[in-house]
């Protein structure tokens, strides 16, 4: 497996001061193919690490996949490389017969880079997935008391970060109790939360009522979407949501919750949910 931080030799320059050169740890970013039945779907930007649970939740993500038993085998290819080795870089997934691809998932095949995750759809409809898990009416009741502690929460169990500085994460935590499940890193943000969402498929937890899905930067469109094909009611994030993802949530019933720093938030859609 490749690493998820690797070494390099830089120079830091402070004004007023000599030049040092030390080694430094960057993020890893490495493309990786998802293959699905024989043939290329898509390939995305990645930090290595997590990858059957980014292949999965990406399907869950399209809407090609809804539970484990819907996934037949994964596995990396091998001999891609001129003298043979596995680069790790390339996931075959094979669907249970009877599971079929959409055609607008094969008509996305293309590249997506670490800071898209909608890239390469071939039409506007095929922005929009519809969910098989609706959580308009999920009963998550959660406190502001809880919703203030998880931005804290999530950055201690981020392990890359410590070494790097440069890696988003995605946190699920229950509802009610405010209980860790899983942090994912990555240097995509959708990335992170397709592994999140690929660890549930493959624990069988799909889909994830009650719980809320935390991020550590902006709650964007697509990562809405995710939340939603994932059936999770809740998504928070530290930072600004834009306007197609407050329009999504108030559409679907998610609730959505930026500029969660400190002990203050903005709760732009659902905001029954969140009861002090």
């Amino acid at each position: 497996m490749r690493k998820r931080a690797v070494r390099r030799r830089v120079t830091r320059i402070r004004v007023g001061d000599p030049a040092r050169v030390r080694e430094d740890r960057l993020a890893a970013e490495e493309p990786l193919e998802i293959r699905v039945g024989g043939r290329s779907l898509a390939v995305t930007m990645r930090t290595p690490g997590a990858d059957v649970e980014l292949a999965l939740g990406f399907l869950v993500s399209e809407g090609v996949v809804r539970r484990r038993g819907d996934v037949t085998t994964v596995r990396y290819c091998a001999g891609t490389t001129e003298e043979g080795l596995n680069t790790y870089n390339v996931l075959h997934v094979q669907l249970t017969p009877g599971v079929e691809l959409p055609t607008f998932a094969m008509e996305r095949h293309t590249y997506m880079s670490s800071s898209c995750g909608v890239c390469g759809k071939a039409s506007i409809d095929a922005v929009r997935t519809e969910s098989a898990f609706p959580v308009g009416d999920d009963r998550l009741v959660v406190s502001p008391e809880l919703l203030v502690s998880l931005p804290e929460r999530l950055r201690e169990a981020q392990q890359v970060f410590d070494q790097t500085g440069g890696l988003h994460a995605a946190g699920l935590f229950e509802g009610p109790s405010g209980d860790l499940l899983v942090v994912r890193e990555d240097v995509g943000r959708h990335n992170a939360v397709d592994k999140v969402v690929g660890w549930a498929l493959e624990q069988d937890r799909l889909p994830l009522s009650a719980t809320v899905l935390m991020v550590s930067g902006r709650a964007s469109f697509e990562l809405t979407q995710k939340a939603s094909m994932a059936g999770i009611p809740v998504l928070a994030a530290v930072s600004a949501p834009s306007s197609l993802a407050a329009d999504l949530a108030d559409e679907i019933g998610v609730t959505l919750v930026g500029f969660l720093r400190g002990d203050s938030m903005v709760v732009y859609s659902r905001a029954d949910r969140v009861v002090t």
